[in-house]
């Protein structure tokens, strides 16, 4: 394992984009070490190293950009504990790693919903982004929730919607926008939901 990470870790200097890192770095994106690697090369990486539980732990703990980005992407969601979840979230700082757990690996746990209409419910930030884009991608899937989380779901989005944080806005709206996709029935209920608050979807 050490061998592993090292070498993971030297292949970053190869991947480094001095550019892209500026680039981060002048969005807020603040890293520990960020090499700037794109992510088609990070999940060109992940390929060559397929699912590896062990791996996936041991590179989330070094607080480098590239190693937390592909911890997400080479951790096989049906082992993933909901308890490390929880730990991955708190140690969660930016946007762009709550995207990438959201996409690379979240959305396909076992525990996926669970933890999103958790997280849509936290007053922190990054925690309603990942609930959200998580939720999106299951609407996508085609999960359809039950009454009471349907209940749940829209009155998190309409507060997110009318909240300060302009991110969270825009991936409840997004996951607003695929929950009304589900069929006739949920549609009618997210406009019903939106007008009532004079939004637009």
């Amino acid at each position: 394992m050490e061998e592993k990470l090292k070498e993971i870790k030297q292949s970053f200097r190869q991947m480094m984009d001095g550019s892209v890192a500026q680039s981060m770095r002048e969005k807020g994106l603040n890293y520990h070490l960020n090499w700037g690697a794109t992510l088609p090369r990070l999940r060109e990486k992940a390929e060559e190293y397929g699912k590896d539980y062990h791996l996936a732990i041991a590179l989330w703990k070094e607080n480098i950009r590239e190693c937390k980005i592909l911890a997400t992407m080479i951790m096989p969601p049906a082992e993933m504990l909901p308890e490390v979840a929880d730990i991955w979230m708190e140690q969660t700082d930016t946007v762009e790693l709550a995207e990438q757990a959201a996409f690379n690996l979240y959305q396909y746990a076992p525990f996926a919903a669970e933890k999103a209409f958790q997280w849509i419910a936290s007053p922190v930030v990054l925690y309603q982004l990942c609930g959200f884009h998580v939720l999106t991608r299951l609407f996508m899937q085609k999960c359809e929730p039950n009454e009471r989380g349907i209940n749940e779901f829209i009155d998190q989005a309409i507060a997110a919607i009318q909240g300060p944080d302009l991110i969270v806005r825009k991936a409840a709206l997004q996951s607003l926008y695929r929950f009304s996709e589900l069929g006739l029935v949920y549609e009618r209920l997210a406009n019903s939901a939106l007008r009532s608050h004079n939004i637009d979807l």
